[in-house]
């Protein structure tokens, strides 16, 4: 009886979850999280880590810093080096101009991705520091999660 109780719970959230259309993703990077909304709910909670040097809007091209802004999930690669990756549509204008006085380059290639292929065993590990080059990293089942949920053209806003 308690298996068919837990299985039913189960499906009940999982139609729950399926029901609402994520339309807004949000990163608090002071908190490791990422949540997905819909209509302002949050129906999705993740841990995340980010690049190595977490601090601080991304500058230019190598800095190892996540950007924060209002951004775009522009579209999917299932062939990264990573476990599948939905690519963040950075940089924006405002981080081209600011580049472009600096004299750098922005960067670019910033995305939500899984795991590292071929790490396998040790993924846990990797999810308890920043390690990406400026990307947002998830378990690969979180982003199978997150893939199935976020449609192209998702608004992403990466937060301090």
């Amino acid at each position: 009886m308690r298996y068919f109780l837990l299985l039913f719970s189960l499906m009940i959230l999982s139609v729950n979850i399926a029901s609402h259309e994520v339309d807004y993703v949000i990163v608090y990077k002071s908190e490791k999280k990422m949540y997905l909304l819909s209509e302002g709910d949050r129906i999705k909670e993740y841990n995340v880590v980010f690049g190595a040097n977490p601090k601080g809007h991304k500058q230019h091209e190598g800095d190892e810093r996540t950007p924060e802004g209002k951004y775009i999930l522009d579209y999917k690669k299932s062939d990264s080096s990573f476990y599948k990756a939905i690519h963040i549509s950075y940089p924006n204008e405002a981080d081209r101009r600011r580049a472009r006085a600096n004299g750098v380059s922005p960067g670019g290639q910033i995305m939500i991705h899984g795991q590292k292929n071929g790490r396998g065993a040790l993924s846990w590990l990797a999810q308890q520091f920043n390690w990406t080059d400026g990307c947002i990293a998830v378990t690969n089942a979180e982003m199978d999660e997150i893939w199935a949920l976020v449609k192209l053209g998702t608004p992403i806003e990466i937060l301090p």
